[in-house]
């Protein structure tokens, strides 16, 4: 499955975050595969896609953020391509 992830800095301060993403990389675990991401120019959130088959995996990925200010919401998604055949099928 596809998530976007999208993480709100609070106080639209990203330092935390970038500290420990360059001291600890994106300390993705088994099963989450990271595959871009986008940032705001204000700096308030940050737009990631991922991918995983368990939404479990993507709690424990949140866990290893804890203690920086950021926050998590997660919207699964499904590829424009993939919908776009399921909805010619039926015109």
């Amino acid at each position: 499955m596809l998530f976007l992830v999208i993480e709100r800095f609070r106080d639209n301060d990203m330092v935390p975050v970038y500290e420990r993403l360059r001291d600890s990389g994106r300390m993705l675990p088994e099963g989450l595969r990271f595959l871009d991401s986008w940032v705001e120019p204000n700096f308030a959130r940050c737009f990631q896609l991922m991918e995983c088959d368990d939404p479990a995996i993507l709690q424990e990925w949140v866990l290893g953020w804890r203690g920086t200010g950021v926050t998590f919401e997660f919207v699964p998604v499904v590829p424009s391509a993939t919908t776009r055949a399921l909805v010619t099928k039926r015109l």
